[in-house]
């Protein structure tokens, strides 16, 4: 544990900092990264060892009641915001509430503003959901070696504007081999192999639970099976909420056991006061 100041300039500390991720490079040491979507998966992944995490703006604020010693990246999606003072605004207002990077998926001038401002900036490359529009839809990428280039020349161009990590998604493993060891960026790779410097996965898809798409994608593998017992929960569900319709009806329920009945001989004094007051 690190002791440092966060970027709000409190005292505070990270199992791992920027300078740590950086150190990654050549070293064959890999580290797990995941995105919890709530308190539960937070707790889950702190519980579990999980090393990084990634999650949406407005978990920043209990990520760090729940996690407060984290690395944990936020960011904003690429039609969040449509001008350069408003992205800057929100990743500043992310990094004062605790972020350790701040994710984008600009352009490179955008990236480059914020890196100029002592941000630590991680972005996208490979295959890009958000833009698979361009891409003639979801697709792995650099299959063919110009593809291969190009995944290396953008990352280079990253690189110069500042960026500080990317995810690297959907590419082939041995071009993420390639040119990670031809970059400082710290790569995350989501579905490129072990090539990457962090091994990133999401909780859906480690936890055997539903995708939000119709099937997992080819790289998720399930660890385990929580869409069973999801399953599960919602069958018990249905089956105690048919039985409560079910005595509704029959005019069985609410049973003797669940009332509230008055005090002895209270109910006769009741009675006979209400007679006299009607």
């Amino acid at each position: 544990m690190k002791r440092i100041y966060d970027f709000g300039r409190r005292p505070s500390a990270r199992n791992y900092t920027v300078a740590d991720l950086k150190a990654l490079k050549g070293s064959g040491r890999k580290l797990s990264m995941s995105n919890p979507a709530n308190a539960a998966e937070l707790r889950a992944c702190v519980e579990a060892g999980i090393d990084l995490l990634v999650v949406w703006a407005e978990q920043i604020e209990e990520v760090r009641q729940i996690a407060p010693h984290h690395f944990a990246g936020v960011g904003s999606t690429w039609a969040q915001f449509g001008t350069l003072p408003e992205i800057m605004d929100h990743a500043f207002e992310m990094m004062r509430k605790g972020g350790d990077m701040y994710y984008t998926l600009r352009s490179y001038d955008v990236m480059e503003a914020l890196a100029k401002e002592g941000i630590p900036v991680q972005s996208h490359i490979g295959l890009i959901p958000t833009f698979s529009h361009y891409s003639g839809g979801l697709r792995a990428f650099g299959r063919t070696a110009d593809e291969a280039m190009e995944i290396y020349r953008t990352l280079k161009r990253m690189e110069d504007v500042g960026v500080f990590a990317v995810e690297a998604e959907c590419i082939a493993e041995e071009v993420l081999e390639a040119v990670n060891a031809r970059t400082s960026i710290v790569t995350f790779s989501l579905g490129s192999g072990k090539a990457g410097d962090v091994i990133m996965s999401f909780v859906a898809d480690i936890c055997g639970e539903a995708s939000e798409e119709s099937k997992p994608p080819k790289h998720a593998h399930a660890f385990g099976n929580v869409g069973r017992l999801h399953r599960q929960i919602h069958e018990e569900r249905v089956a105690a909420l048919n039985a409560f319709h079910s005595e509704v009806a029959a005019a069985n329920f609410p049973y003797p056991q669940t009332n509230i009945s008055m005090h002895p001989d209270e109910k006769d004094k009741f009675l006979e006061a209400l007679e006299k007051a009607s």
